[in-house]
């Protein structure tokens, strides 16, 4: 059985040594049959300051899927040879005259553009013995969760690998003789938008990622599907507990198109087969840095076309990072999006926080963005640059360092205080998020007037439109059709032509033509 396989992975014994420059434990593994592929990895190392001879360039196919033997003889195997020959493993001879890993000075790799992305399933594989059931009979894979175990040398391909990464809370480098690897995919639809999302991920570690999350749940009530639900849930208070502020979508519908999706720098939901809403737009785009996901079984099944799934659409927008699926995976095996936000928050890699997120190996996963981007390693010492053409990343980081500074504060304490802090310093922000609280907690009447507050506050048009929407929302779930009528309409004849402004006149014609059975468009 492949669980065999788990102890030889790595021995999760804290370390004494001190953490090495993770650009030293990190190669390139690049294509070259594509001209893109090998500029973009020069590009990268250089941005990263990763040594030369830790680029690896493949000769393998120019397509996004390959055959099982196709993985092994041109990607597979070569890279063997080059770990061995650059010493990058300590090998071990078994007794059966075996190789084996002992451990590895490499604990990332970045995959870049052009490397293929999946390996179809195939009939028949010397040395396999396929599981039961619809996991452990099937071998098709994602190539970059393949590599994060091939160090083995096995000819198992069937059925998942436990991943003993899962849950960690300790860094790679602080695990004694770790051979798995934390492998990553710099990848889009165009070169461009690769550089894009090196250059953003960089700068927003050096800046901080200043925004707002959002999170469309999809509350649903199918057996077993609940889990998704869930991982969003705790995500939204982790988020609130840093004082992040979020935007928290639990209706089956997800955000429509036209929604007013301002300053989004995370983003989660789940489930629609492709990407919607706001995405879909011309003018949307994440703030530098954002990383966003959305669960689905094909998520990634494509990175090349920049309207397809949901991966390559997010990043063609703009986001720097983003976790998918090259195939069916089955929601238990995917990325646990709680776990991958915590580990984010509390400073790790993105490719730490991934793969700590995820429950197998040798599966169906994809991690499109910077292995080594740390969003949020250093933000309580970062300080905001000022732009005088956006809004200043000044709110962000008050609501932030109020919330870590009185987080331990009672509620209500720490919700009255918060209000008085963010109406004094007019933090258009925090006042909408601490609004959107109460409603949750079902406050209606408290959330409708701090709504009305953080609207006022806002200059933004789609601002304003979002806290609309959100102000109606209040009053009618106060069953007051016609407060919600007036603030739509109130607010339509200011910013009528805005882009969101179709949901507001929804919102009225519902009001109009049935105000008792009218309820939010979100």
């Amino acid at each position: 059985m492949r669980y065999c396989l788990l102890a030889l992975l790595l021995a999760a014994v804290p370390d004494a040594r001190a953490e090495q420059p993770l650009a030293a434990s990190t190669i390139v593994l690049y294509n070259k049959n594509v001209p893109d592929s090998v500029a973009l990895a020069t590009f990268y190392a250089e941005q990263r300051g990763i040594a030369r001879d830790h680029l690896v360039g493949l000769e393998c196919s120019t397509e996004e899927e390959i055959s099982r033997e196709e993985y092994d003889a041109t990607i597979a195997n070569p890279l063997r040879d080059v770990f061995k020959k650059r010493q990058w493993w300590t090998l071990h001879e078994t007794p059966e005259q075996k190789e084996s890993v002992t451990a590895s000075t490499i604990h990332f790799v970045a995959v870049i553009k052009g490397v293929p992305l999946k390996i179809r399933a195939t009939a028949a594989y010397p040395g396999d013995v396929p599981g039961p059931g619809p996991i452990g009979n099937r071998n098709e894979a994602s190539v970059d969760s393949e590599l994060t175990v091939f160090p083995f040398f096995s000819r198992h391909i069937s059925g998942e690998i436990p991943n003993p990464y899962f849950q960690n809370f300790r860094a790679i480098s602080d695990l004694e003789n770790a051979t798995l690897l934390l492998v990553c995919r710099l990848d889009a639809p165009t070169a461009a938008t690769v550089r894009g999302m090196i250059v953003d991920a960089i700068a927003a570690e050096k800046n901080g990622l200043w925004g707002r999350a959002y999170v469309d749940a999809a509350h649903n009530t199918g057996t077993g599907m609940g889990l998704g639900d869930q991982w969003l849930a705790e995500s939204t208070e982790q988020l609130h507990k840093v004082g992040i502020p979020v935007i928290y979508e639990d209706t089956p519908a997800i955000f429509p198109e036209g929604y007013p999706m301002t300053d989004c720098a995370l983003y989660y939901g789940w489930y629609a087969g492709g990407v919607a809403g706001p995405f879909t737009e011309p003018g949307f785009r994440f703030v530098p840095g954002a990383i966003a996901a959305h669960i689905h079984s094909f998520s990634a099944s494509t990175l090349r076309d920049p309207n397809s799934n949901w991966v390559a659409p997010l990043v063609s927008k703009g986001a720097a990072a983003s976790i998918g699926n090259v195939y069916e995976p089955y929601l238990q095996l995917t990325a646990h999006l709680d776990i991958f936000n915590d580990r984010l928050l509390h400073g790790f890699t993105f490719a730490e926080s991934a793969y700590m997120s995820i429950r197998v190996l040798s599966w169906m996963s994809v991690m499109v963005g910077d292995p080594l981007y740390r969003p949020y390693a250093s933000w309580l010492e970062i300080k905001s640059p000022r732009d005088s053409t956006k809004r200043p990343a000044d709110e962000w980081k008050m609501y932030h360092e109020f919330t870590m500074k009185n987080i331990i504060r009672p509620v209500s304490e720490f919700r009255t205080l918060a209000r008085q802090v963010a109406s004094t310093s007019h933090n258009c922000p925090m006042m909408e998020d601490l609004a959107l609280m109460e409603a949750r907690d079902g406050h209606f009447a408290e959330a409708a007037s701090h709504l009305q507050q953080a609207r006022t506050c806002y200059a933004q048009r789609d601002d304003i439109l979002r806290v609309a929407l959100e102000e109606a929302d209040a009053w009618l779930k106060q069953n007051n059709a016609k407060g919600a009528l007036e603030i739509v309409r109130s607010v339509l004849r200011t910013a009528g032509d805005a882009p969101g402004a179709p949901l507001l006149r929804k919102m009225e014609q519902d009001l109009t033509a049935s105000p008792a059975s009218a309820t939010p468009k979100r």
